[in-house]
């Protein structure tokens, strides 16, 4: 396939192509150009003409044009599907809901675009000002940036490109590298839903060099990432030499709190399609650290442990499969290698543990110390870590020990002590008797300290994608009489 730039399907500048892979099979599945420096110059410098053209449609018009958008997507979605499982590596029946949940997003936001609402201002509660008018608009950015990984390609890429057509802005997306296809085949959708011209392009190649280029580059006022906390950090510090606007969703490291009152089947269930199953464990805001009450820890344990050996692993195409590939055979290694340093360091192995290629079986320990670096980093792979707390107050005190802040989760039957450990946990969201791994395209979603800023969602992120804009009208009103 080719890459979308300046309204052609184009080939790198220098003709270089990459492979993309089935990560389970080994299997090429087809090649995209590497863009290069000159390609992202080429798209930004044509964006300019499409933050001009997007501008002049109504809001009715945006509506319209991603109404047909998730029309297509939806009318693909089969196929679509198909395709992000061969390239990604989840399971066919969560990528098929991945691509019908980025259509919701795009229905969405087209229905937002209507309501992108100013205020008007009274102003005669300042002295002197009493005769004026005042009103607020908001308006399009200009141009988008949107880069995304690829652990949820398609969905992530929704909640950032739709957002930012729906505001009126033009936007350059680049997707991962290991897994471009299915937004290519979507991009070739949106061509035919009357976008104008130049409002959406879509350069594949390295991160590095695309990415830091959008995050310096003038003709972009704001860039969009999610992605590792490395990566939003190069991109906020390159971005920052010209006070370019980024929206950062990274890492995670979410814990769930079990108290002894809890459903333990329900909080199971939640773990095993928090962590393990869905996205092959490869989640954001996936359950990384459960912490569970010192009385229930060992009944627990059992029943996660025989509910993670029941998952089936293996080609993510069939629909009975429940565990599928990592992305790559270095992401299996990485997981691989965290879990038996936690063995080494003490540890108990109670399911999974074995690595097949890029397949990691469903992984659970027990006796985990909070120094290990199983339970201290982001590890992104289908393992859980389960430790003990003794009250309450050091489930939140080992919750909060981390830098990361993007999603929480408690299990109990006490409203009062959910909502208590709720207010009290440093995160974005926190979930309530079930998993972190928790996304609804309605509510707003995003991190605190080093899992970023900023918040999307359909009600949440055109103010990010906007600018306010304050109209005053001076002595728009007839003089006061006074008596």
């Amino acid at each position: 396939m080719k890459m979308f730039i300046d309204d052609q399907w184009v080939e790198s500048s220098d003709k270089a192509w990459m492979e993309i892979r089935n990560p389970g099979t080994g299997e090429v599945l087809d090649k995209v150009p590497r863009g290069t420096l000159e390609d992202a110059k080429r798209m930004v410098a044509a964006a300019q003409k499409g933050k001009l053209a997007m501008r002049k449609l109504t809001a009715l018009q945006r509506f319209e044009i991603l109404n047909r958008i998730a029309l297509a997507i939806e009318g693909q979605a089969n196929e679509l599907g198909k395709l992000l499982a061969a390239e990604n590596g989840k399971p066919i029946l969560q990528t098929r809901a991945e691509v019908l949940v980025t259509a919701n997003i795009f229905r969405g936001f087209g229905e937002e675009s209507k309501r992108i609402f100013g205020r008007v201002m009274p102003v005669d509660a300042v002295r002197g000002n009493e005769r004026h008018f005042a009103f607020t608009i908001r308006q399009p950015l200009g141009v988008v940036a949107a880069i995304v990984p690829f652990n949820y390609p398609v969905e992530l890429w929704g909640h950032k490109a739709a957002a930012a057509l729906a505001a009126g802005n033009a936007v350059v997306s680049k997707p991962p590298s290991a897994c471009p296809l299915t937004l290519l085949k979507i991009t070739q959708l949106m061509q035919e839903c009357g976008l104008p011209k130049y409002a959406h392009q879509m350069i594949t190649g390295p991160g590095a060099v695309i990415g830091d280029f959008l995050a310096r580059s003038e003709g972009i006022q704001l860039i969009t990432v999610t992605g590792s906390t490395e990566v939003g950090v190069r991109i906020a510090e390159i971005a920052a030499q010209n006070l370019k606007k980024v929206h950062m969703e990274l890492g995670g490291n979410d814990a769930l709190i079990i108290l002894a009152d809890a459903d333990l089947e329900k909080a199971a269930n939640a773990v095993v399609l928090g962590r393990l199953a869905r996205g092959n464990g490869q989640i954001c805001c996936a359950v990384k650290r459960v912490l569970v009450e010192a009385s229930i820890y060992d009944k627990f344990a059992a029943l996660l442990a025989d509910k993670a050996k029941a998952l089936k692993v293996g080609d993510q195409l069939l629909e009975t499969t429940d565990v599928g590939p990592l992305i790559n055979e270095q992401a299996a290694e990485e997981v691989e290698a965290f879990v038996n340093g936690a063995v080494k360091a003490g540890a108990k192995l109670l399911a999974g543990g074995i690595r097949h290629g890029t397949f990691m079986e469903p992984t659970v320990l027990r006796d985990v110390a909070t120094d290990m670096p199983l339970f201290k980093e982001e590890v992104f792979g289908p393992v859980v870590p389960l430790v003990p707390f003794s009250s309450i107050d050091a489930a939140v005190d080992m919750a909060n020990s981390s830098p990361y802040g993007l999603q929480s989760a408690v299990f109990t039957q006490d409203i009062n002590k959910a909502l208590d450990i709720a207010y009290r946990l440093e995160a974005g969201g926190v979930i309530v008797n079930w998993s972190s791994a928790l996304r609804v395209e309605t509510l707003p979603f995003g991190g605190i300290k080093m899992s970023g800023h900023g918040r999307e969602g359909v009600h949440d992120t055109l103010e990010e994608m906007t600018d306010q804009k304050t109209v005053v009208v001076h002595n728009a009103f007839p003089p006061l009489v006074t008596e």
